[in-house]
């Protein structure tokens, strides 16, 4: 099983997620994430759907993204450049020694504090993302919430 990231420009139109959405789930294949915004200044939508699968699977589901109606361009075989996002909710309790020096080797910051908890934020590669989370992991997080990959063709 490969990962990959697949970058989808539709015209923006309603009901285009709800047939990606199908098309994945019609035929059993997953979806690790699922980004979708406004492409600035045009009448288009940018998708990023990171999938894993093997190089068959990820065949099939590029041919049945060009069959969508409202589909313009689908980009698979670029190099992306590729961000997540995570926010971390950590209670004021915690014992915080050492957390700057990981905000400062994830180049994370203080995204938002309170009375009871602070919220650090950082946006990276996907792997780096995870490997923060884990780390956050001693401060004991009331919450972690995290985004899907937004990419960029190189």
């Amino acid at each position: 099983m490969t990962r990959k990231v697949i970058s989808v420009i539709t015209l923006s139109d309603h009901g285009v997620l709800s047939r990606i959405a199908s098309l994945f789930a019609g035929r059993g294949y997953s979806i690790e994430s699922l980004t979708v915004a406004p492409i600035p200044d045009s009448e288009f939508s940018r998708f990023t759907i990171v999938t894993k699968g093997d190089k068959r699977v990820i065949e099939q589901i590029v041919k049945q993204l060009h069959k969508l109606i409202p589909t313009y361009k689908v980009i698979e075989k670029s190099e992306f450049v590729e961000k997540e996002m995570a926010l971390v909710k950590i209670p004021l309790s915690s014992d915080l020694n050492g957390l700057d020096a990981i905000l400062k080797a994830y180049n994370g910051t203080v995204a938002n504090a309170g009375s009871e908890y602070i919220i650090v934020m950082v946006a990276d590669d996907s792997n780096r993302v995870g490997h923060f989370i884990e780390a956050m992991g001693k401060y004991h997080p009331i919450e972690v919430v995290r985004s899907g990959s937004v990419a960029m063709e190189r």
